[in-house]
């Protein structure tokens, strides 16, 4: 893999202030790909301060003019879909086809949104004697975790320019050579040096420089919901705005004379794609006491498909792997019933971990009530339709949902009930345009469509 030794800075490849760097490992096989600079704060200093100069241009820039930018972004994405396909897979480890289609491709569809919100867009409106315009915040810090290392980063850079606001990004250690190839992809597509910038590094020291950092307006992370309070905190004390992505538990609820097969299998292969590393994962599945034992039996044989391997790939390191294997062992402990998988490591080389099915899990287990992130399945029982949706919000997470049932009208009715930011019905597509983000601990602001170009926008209002 291709491997730059230096930050993407006022655009050009910029030597690291430091002589540290951090190894790539593909999670696969375990063997060492690349190695990028650990970043310094200096380093952040350096990416902030371009990114704070080319502010008024970029700002300045009429919308249709950075539409057409965001376009070409959009082209050079899917001009080297392929290899951003295999980079992805070689550092996150995920099968070629997954890569292809989701980590490759919908980031493609993202950017062409933003391009054409970028167009089309009201950035002022009149309300009685006065004229509201909507302004760019200014720098934006994105901070981007490992499990979709592009499609994270297009959803934050791509609305960021699109609002007219210069980007200073960290990706995460892990996947930080999907950011590099962005890097590139940005230089191709023209856009004026210093709009965005990248500095590779760890959290601890590059990702807290970023956030603290007084030239940066806006903070947007996407990762665990433990890192996003500090971070927030960090943000409130200097009054600085966030939009935080955090993380879910979110509840599949099979209503009663909804079709089951159908249902199960959904969503088995939702919690099983992507390693289970999804925060919107459907991770609790909800089923009626009188189908329960059913459902039970479709979701082993539904998960006796995924081979780790070849359909299911590993998780991304040997911390994630002990973390979910450990959640597994937990469920054991407290009781859940074995239905598929189990602790123990199916391949000898590789981060991987038994897809994994519980049936008889209870709402206050462990692995009913914290986010795994890991191919694992909990099947709860619910007595009548009040009970379900007891379960389903019993949780400090609110990020997303699925309902099933005959009556779409049924459906929606309890969708509406459930405290959570996205409800897919009956299997819903996913859509481009439709906000994304939590309830309660699961975040704050929503990302994609134009919910997601507010987030990097600023309200002043003119009085005549």
């Amino acid at each position: 893999m291709k491997a730059h030794d230096g930050m993407y800075i006022g655009g050009e490849w910029r030597p690291a202030v430091g002589r540290d760097t951090i190894a790539v490992v593909n999670p696969a096989d375990e063997q060492v790909i690349g190695h990028v600079p650990a970043g310094t704060a200096e380093d952040v200093d350096a990416a902030v301060r371009a990114a704070r100069a080319a502010f008024p241009g970029w700002a300045a820039t009429p919308p249709a003019r950075r539409a057409e930018l965001i376009a070409a972004l959009r082209d050079a994405l899917a001009a080297r879909k392929d290899e951003i396909a295999e980079t992805v897979t070689a550092e996150l480890g995920s099968p070629l086809p997954l890569s292809q289609m989701v980590h490759a491709g919908v980031p493609v569809l993202v950017a062409g949104s933003y391009a054409d919100l970028a167009a089309s867009y009201s950035f002022e409106e009149k309300l009685g004697n006065s004229t509201v315009l909507l302004e760019p915040v200014g720098v934006v810090g994105a901070i981007t975790p490992w499990n979709y290392p592009l499609h994270q980063i297009v959803a934050k850079v791509a609305p960021a320019l699109a609002a007219g606001c210069t980007v200073v990004l960290k990706p995460a250690e892990d996947t930080p050579l999907t950011a590099q190839l962005f890097a590139e992809v940005t230089q191709e597509a023209g856009l004026p040096a210093g709009v965005f910038n990248l500095v590779t590094g760890i959290g601890a020291v590059a990702g807290q420089a970023l956030a603290e950092h007084e030239g940066v307006d806006l903070v947007s992370f996407t990762g665990s919901t433990a890192v996003g309070k500090q971070i927030g905190a960090t943000a409130g004390a200097a009054v600085k705005r966030v939009a935080l992505e955090l993380g879910g538990k979110s509840a599949n609820v099979i209503l009663p004379g909804a079709d089951l097969a159908k249902a199960v299998n959904v969503g088995v292969a939702n919690v099983m794609s992507n390693s289970g590393q999804t925060c919107s994962a459907w991770t609790r599945m909800l089923v009626d006491a009188e189908r329960y034992e059913e459902a039970v039996a479709l979701a082993a044989a539904a998960v006796a498909k995924y081979v780790p391997g070849e359909r299911v790939g590993p998780v991304v390191n040997a911390k994630q792997q002990a973390r979910v294997r450990g959640y597994i062992e937990k469920g054991v402990e407290e009781g859940a019933r074995l239905v598929a998988g189990g602790p123990e490591a199916p391949k000898e080389q590789g981060y991987y971990v038994s897809p994994t099915v519980f049936a008889d899990v209870t709402p206050e287990m462990t692995i009913a009530r914290e986010e795994i992130f890991g191919p694992v399945l909990s099947i709860l029982r619910y007595e009548d339709v009040d009970d379900a949706l007891r379960i389903a919000n019993d949780t400090v997470y609110g990020l997303a949902g699925a309902v099933w049932g005959a009556d779409e009208a049924e459906a929606v009715a309890f969708a509406r009930r459930m405290d959570t930011g996205q409800v897919d019905i009956n299997g819903g597509r996913f859509n481009p345009l439709a906000p994304f983000g939590g309830y309660k601990q699961s975040g704050v602001g929503r990302e994609l469509g134009p919910h997601g170009l507010s987030e990097y926008l600023q309200t002043k209002s003119l009085q005549f």
